[in-house]
């Protein structure tokens, strides 16, 4: 255990070595349920140094992962998450850190990078687009939430039992810092995408039928979606962005945003894992996506 505790204190201090003074502490079940008796929001650096040998001792004998969220303003902090192998080698040299959280599929590793660019655009939005677009040219999990399972701990899932992994920290450069020109120049930042004009509304265009009808018609196929979803470097398909179509696909056809995170805690392996938090994010993000732009082709033609 004293080995597990050195691993947690390395990533916190980790996260402080390029500016992190507070972190948001959750703690999740082995079905990725948050515990919510035991969040913890806005804790000091400090505090979270104190009782983490306790956090970790209790979460192991409970069978549940201690989840942390690193609070910043500046610099710009981009957690490129479910990479292999062959990509994580690649970012590395711009990362303040590495992580590996499991075998994953191929047995060489699932990785997570954290980069930290100290020149990213003051404005929100903008920043979020360079994020948005680092995380696709590194074919990274586009809806990965900035929260990470802490090193030295277990990593509790359901698909991993009974041999939990441990997550484990591979690489660390302490204070490293990297810049938006230097992620360019080495591939990772993908073209800017050009935004679609707007369309005009249509006066027959019919009303968006009200929430909450799940009871007298069938859901969306979510095969269909995940189907349809581009695929990973492992070449199958990126079950968060079939989780973020689905949900997208729900609100245009009408659901509730609460059924819909019901249901897709039902048909999504990815959300089963993860938990109802990540449930809760992607569908609210794609009824989001639905409210900025509302005259977007359809996802999919309603049904009959």
């Amino acid at each position: 255990m004293a080995s597990d505790t050195a691993a947690a204190l390395a990533m916190l201090s980790a996260f402080a070595s390029v500016g992190a003074r507070a972190f948001n502490k959750t703690i999740v079940d082995i079905t990725g349920t948050e515990v919510r008796k035991l969040y913890r929001g806005n804790r000091s650096l400090e505090e979270l140094r104190r009782t983490i040998a306790r956090d970790l001792h209790d979460a192991e004998r409970n069978q549940h992962s201690v989840v942390i969220r690193p609070l910043f303003t500046t610099p710009l902090l981009i957690q490129l998450d479910d990479l292999d192998r062959a990509t994580i080698e690649q970012i590395t040299p711009f990362a303040f850190m590495v992580i590996r959280t499991s075998a994953g599929k191929d047995g060489t590793g699932n990785y997570q990078a954290w980069i930290a660019v100290k020149d990213a655009p003051a404005d929100k939005e903008a920043a979020k687009q360079f994020v948005r677009r680092v995380k696709k040219a590194s074919v990274a999990d586009g809806e990965a939430s900035g929260s990470t399972r802490i090193a030295g701990s277990l990593n509790f899932k359901s698909a991993y039992a009974p041999n939990f992994p441990r997550v484990e920290i591979t690489h660390a450069n302490a204070g490293y810092m990297t810049t938006m020109a230097a992620l360019g120049q080495a591939g990772f930042v993908a073209p800017q995408e050009q935004p679609r004009p707007p369309r005009p509304a249509i006066s027959s265009r019919p009303a968006r039928r009200p929430p909450g009808l799940a009871g007298w018609r069938p859901w969306p196929k979510y095969e269909m979606c995940l189907n349809g979803a581009p695929k990973g470097t492992s070449g199958k398909p990126k079950r968060s962005l079939a989780d973020f179509l689905f949900g997208r696909i729900c609100a245009e056809w009408g659901f509730s945003e609460a059924a819909t995170v019901d249901h897709l805690m039902e048909v999504s392996t990815k959300a089963k894992e993860n938990g109802r938090a990540y449930a809760e994010l992607t569908v609210r993000r794609a009824f989001e996506s639905i409210e900025r732009n509302p005259y977007r082709e359809r996802s999919t033609p309603r049904p009959a």
